[in-house]
């Protein structure tokens, strides 16, 4: 039987970022498993990254619906541009590094756009979707966030129509890193607690992307929830070499709380004892790099090895991490980030080449990698265990014998993925 399914989402081609590649791809296949795609999204959204070359995944037979959005991002551009778009991506300075701007932006978006910035786009969206769905009947509507307002449109919606509703978290809400840092005031705690708490109740079915979610979520809820973690596509790229020094890539950004000190200091301490390995390392950066991550890595003697390239398409990324030696995965060393599976990780399981990743201890990274046999996790207290594992990659870069043997990597295809949640729907 055909299904249809209203798909409400803030992030969309030719929107960059991890954000949009899920539904993304959960669109360009849910037509195989017999269901029909319908995707509502702003019409002049505030995207701090973009990438043109996502469009071509789009169907031209996609039914695509768009509705204006005012946001404050546009107006906080005129206070500061730069804190307005760091703001926007989730990216947020140190409490001793934040200019009074800074502070001033955080409180505002902290207690007055909750649950956040498009808070204002929920009303006009409902009334919008609510004459769509009346004159056009679908069969489920799914919002994914964040943003987390668009989980209230599909609340709403739910409330006012009846309509099955299922609640797609590709990230936690009240229990993410950076919720600790807009300046929540009481009420403004409560609320966003008592949001999501109604949110996880009131939706028919939940969806998370990683088991320690789940857990989370079922102490909040009785309603079905679903692990179905992000994935991998097979993308059209040419063969390409790999690169002739020992290369260390990391795909994305390496922001200040994100530094990995212990890495620089292996690195340091193996360049030291081993002068060819100084000679052969090189660190490629493709994505935002903080001034802080260059000065720890300046501090221990390895300026000289450091490759920037800044952003790059998709596309482009996929090269680097197939013609790079070894791929690092990095991830801040908290109690928060458990839950944290970045989308590259399986970009990085089908490269063919070796991943370093360092983390907190009980992630669910750990699990995917151990999983898999993709590469070896490392927390941060596991300065020995690094140390070996890069001298002995280094070792098998030098022997041109520096391979994984992944197993087990077809249950991550995005078409796998988008068959379970036909499944779900």
């Amino acid at each position: 039987m055909h299904k249809k399914a209203l798909i409400i989402t803030y992030y969309w081609p030719p929107a960059g970022g991890p954000g949009v590649q899920r539904w993304l791809k959960f669109v360009k296949y849910l037509p195989d498993f017999n269901i029909e795609p319908i995707v509502f999204i702003p019409e002049n959204p505030n995207y701090a990254l973009t990438d043109p070359s996502l469009v071509e995944d789009v169907s031209k037979d996609l039914k695509l619906l768009k509705l204006p959005i005012k946001e404050p991002y546009k107006l906080a551009r005129f206070l500061s541009k730069k804190k307005s778009n760091t703001i926007s991506k989730g990216i947020i300075s140190d409490y001793k590094n934040q200019s009074f701007i800074e502070k001033v932006m955080l409180f505002i978006r902290g207690n007055f756009f909750i649950p956040d910035a498009r808070k204002n786009w929920v009303s006009p969206a409902v009334r919008f979707l609510r004459e769509y769905i009346e004159n056009n009947p679908v069969d489920v509507v799914i919002t994914t966030g964040p943003p987390h307002s668009l989980h209230l449109i599909g609340m709403q919606l739910k409330n006012q129509l009846h309509v099955k509703w299922l609640a797609d978290f590709r990230d936690p809400w009240t229990t993410i890193g950076y919720h600790k840092k807009l300046k929540l005031t009481k009420p403004a705690k409560k609320k966003h607690l008592f949001l999501e708490k109604q949110v996880l109740n009131t939706a028919d079915r939940v969806v998370v992307t990683s088991f320690v979610t789940k857990q989370e979520f079922l102490k909040l809820t009785n309603k079905p929830i679903d692990v179905i973690t992000n994935g991998y596509d097979y993308e059209n790229v040419p063969p390409v070499a790999l690169d002739t020094k020992f290369s260390l890539a990391h795909i994305g950004s390496l922001l200040s709380k994100r530094n990995p000190e212990i890495l620089w200091r292996v690195l340091r301490d193996l360049a030291q004892k081993h002068p060819e390995f100084k000679k052969d390392l090189q660190l490629n950066f493709i994505g935002a790099v903080s001034n802080d991550v260059l000065q720890y890595i300046e501090k221990n003697g390895l300026s000289n090895c450091v490759n920037e390239f800044g952003y790059v398409s998709h596309k482009e990324a996929i090269v680097f991490q197939k013609k790079s030696q070894v791929l690092l995965l990095v991830e801040i060393d908290s109690e928060e980030t458990k839950c944290i599976i970045p989308g590259k990780l399986f970009e990085y399981m089908v490269s063919n080449r070796p991943i370093i990743a360092l983390g907190p201890k009980g992630s669910d990274v750990e699990k995917i990698i151990k999983e898999t046999n993709t590469g070896a996790y490392f927390n941060y207290a596991n300065y020995e265990a690094l140390k070996v594992a890069i001298l002995n990659h280094y070792k098998a870069y030098k022997n041109d014998s520096l391979k994984v043997h992944a197993v087990g990597l077809q249950k991550y295809s995005r078409q796998k993925l988008t068959q379970q949640l036909a499944e779900i729907l």
